[in-house]
């Protein structure tokens, strides 16, 4: 069983990844199936590391919409034939970087810094 500690870096790291082509303008990413691939498949990753972390941590970031990131994961994996673009597009942009904000790391360079993590 995966740690909070080590789901957190899991985030983080989606995160960190999805950053590394999110500088692209939106027709771009309408355009391109392989970047949209990229993202979803990291925004799932995010929605399924949140979802197993336990109360006390959720607790402790009560800003932190835990449900929606979940229940975002479950619409991208279970009705993956109606994703729509615009609304991953819009967690990109506006939801990503607000969930990185909470966590001990508030530089993304730091992301690489595993220790930095903490619950």
């Amino acid at each position: 069983m995966r740690s909070d500690r080590d789901r957190l870096l899991d985030i983080l790291e989606a995160i960190k990844r999805i950053d590394k082509y999110a500088d692209i303008d939106k027709a771009d990413f309408e355009t391109n199936e392989l970047i949209q691939t990229w993202m979803v498949f990291n925004i799932q990753i995010v929605g399924e590391a949140a979802a197993g972390i336990s109360d006390p941590v959720r607790n402790k970031y009560p800003k932190v919409p835990w449900r929606s990131i979940a229940s975002m994961c479950n619409a991208l994996v279970h009705a993956y034939f109606k994703v729509d673009l615009d609304e991953v597009w819009s967690v990109i942009k506006n939801d990503l970087p607000v969930l990185e904000a909470p966590y001990p790391i508030s530089s993304r360079a730091r992301v690489s810094n595993p220790a930095r993590v903490m619950t």
